[in-house]
């Protein structure tokens, strides 16, 4: 009998039968085989089969499990969705580069303090803002990096005048515009900031021959001014968090993932798959210090905020005074975020081209709402790179009640 057990392998089912039924009081089964420990001949050798079945599905479940080690960074990422054909080689590119400068930037706000880059820069950029040492460092190095990368043909940056026409040496076919360091003015505090940056294609106007009647300079103030496109153009749009964590966040059109900075290896990690923003929240986000200054209805919708809802409890009020901040709190809980026009400011505050188109894009991808209070934010056609814009964001039941106030 001990001879029979020691066989390697019970080769076919109508020998362990009869091994079974040679042998009812045995106890000499190998360990490999221990769930099939019989009680009977019959019945116990059916119920064994089931638990083997059990532990065999138990272990497959294990080895399906992903392991701790098992990432997937962003560079495999994009390489992935250009395999899919969801992305060309040059914005593979282009979207690798804007990462390594926002690594840059993320390793020089962490160490600000230290190495002496808090405080004001000594200049006003063009929308007569004062100037951060860091909003001039943070626009030289996104500039250099899309300069260096091969694949832009121009640079549109809020801190810049104009935008700008590549080298044709590094010249290549995407449009970017960005806000290098949205938030600055949380720089010397160490609170939340961030990058935002949107990718266009190259305009018609961009593509014609020169002909007699025109002018190289006429060319490039036709692709210059191609910049001006509205957001529904976009194809692809993102921010870097400059926070407790660096989370760089982007979309291509095809749903909304973010990447989380591992600082071990100084590779951004996916950590969040296909976010799609709460159909509502209790959040919402406005600089109440300027409650005096906005329409009645705006201040109505405010105040219907504030009253205790079905569970006895009234919306919660948070400010961060980073757009890139509320935006990613708000996609993760859902919410609104809006920073209205008021009597000082007509057309709002945020600039069109290189915050509020990007954000709505992202929004828009996550399933959420984005408008100016008339008429959706990826629909407006910039007339100018640095226009302004009131803007109204966030999870869609939450915009759709808003939009009940102000109708």
């Amino acid at each position: 009998m001990v001879a029979a057990t020691a066989t390697s392998s019970y080769q076919n089912h109508a020998f362990f039968s009869n091994f079974l039924s040679s042998s009812p009081n045995s106890n000499l089964f190998p360990l490999h085989l221990r769930c099939l420990k019989r009680q009977s001949l019959t019945s116990d050798v059916t119920a064994a089969r089931i638990r083997c079945k059990a532990a065999l599905g138990s272990t497959e479940t294990k080895l399906q499990k992903k392991s701790q080690y098992d990432i997937e960074n962003l560079t495999i990422w994009l390489l992935k969705q250009e395999q899919a054909g969801n992305i060309d080689a040059e914005l593979t590119i282009v979207l690798s580069s804007i990462s390594l400068a926002c690594k840059q930037i993320a390793s020089l706000l962490q160490r600000s303090s230290i190495i002496g880059l808090t405080g004001a820069h000594g200049t006003i950029n063009i929308q007569g803002e004062d100037q951060k040492k860091l909003d001039v460092i943070s626009n030289e190095l996104f500039c250099n990096c899309l300069r260096s990368c091969g694949c832009t043909g121009i640079i549109a940056s809020e801190e810049e005048d104009i935008p700008v026409a590549v080298e044709e040496t590094y010249s290549g076919n995407y449009i970017v515009v960005f806000d290098p360091i949205d938030g600055s003015a949380n720089i010397d505090t160490s609170l939340t900031t961030g990058s935002i940056f949107g990718i266009y294609g190259p305009d018609e106007q961009c593509l014609v021959d020169i002909d007699d009647n025109s002018t190289l300079d006429q060319e490039k103030q036709k692709c210059i001014t191609s910049v001006c496109q509205p957001g529904s153009n976009l194809l692809a749009a993102g921010y870097c968090l400059y926070s407790s964590s660096v989370v760089f966040t982007l979309s291509i059109g095809k749903g909304v993932f973010a990447f989380t900075l591992d600082p071990s290896h100084g590779e951004f990690v996916l950590t969040h798959e296909n976010i799609e923003i709460p159909k509502s929240g209790k959040i919402y986000s406005f600089n109440e210090g300027n409650y005096d200054l906005w329409d009645e209805k705006l201040k109505k919708y405010l105040s219907h905020l504030r009253l205790p809802g079905s569970n006895g409890k009234p919306y919660s009020g948070r400010y961060i005074g980073c757009l890139v901040g509320e935006i990613h709190r708000m996609l993760l809980y859902g919410g609104i975020y809006g920073n209205p026009k008021n009597k000082n400011s007509k057309n709002g505050n945020l600039r069109l081209l290189y915050e509020c188109a990007p954000m709505s894009y992202l929004v828009e991808q996550a399933g959420g709402i984005a408008i100016d209070g008339l008429q959706r934010i990826l629909d407006i056609k910039p007339e100018e790179v640095h226009q302004r814009t009131p803007i109204f964001i966030g999870s869609p039941d939450e915009v759709e009640k808003l939009q009940t106030f102000l109708a």
